[in-house]
């Protein structure tokens, strides 16, 4: 692990996540801004950076840019972030295991392992 600067704006990124996922690239970008930030230490929330990342990917640079700023997509984002609070994820990683359990913050392999088994138990 070798994180990138602490305290960026993740929004632009998942804006550009909608982007590359409705261009069948979502998990490619996906891996790239992971591997980007927690990997390289690099930025991920520069519109020029995001755009080196998509075109890293496969994706048109110049209609990815277009996309950062596009309201559907924002809309898109904004929705996600409601079913995260209506959830009460407030922690990083967060993990929602068939809707019935979740783990918010870092948490023990121990007690991840006691909810897989309470879902094997049924």
């Amino acid at each position: 692990m070798n994180e990138g600067p602490f305290g960026q704006d993740s929004r632009p990124a998942l804006i550009g996540a909608k982007y590359a996922e409705a261009q069948g690239k979502g998990a490619e970008y996906h891996q790239a801004v992971f591997d980007a930030y927690w990997m390289q230490a690099r930025e991920i929330e520069g519109v020029d950076h995001l755009v080196a990342i998509a075109v890293e990917v496969g994706l048109d640079g110049e209609a990815f840019r277009t996309a950062l700023s596009d309201p559907a997509l924002e809309a898109l984002v904004d929705a996600d972030i409601e079913m995260a609070r209506a959830y009460g994820l407030n922690g990083v990683p967060a993990l929602v295991f068939e809707n019935r359990y979740l783990l918010s913050g870092a948490q023990p392999v121990a007690t991840m392992r006691q909810v897989c088994d309470r879902l094997i138990e049924g």
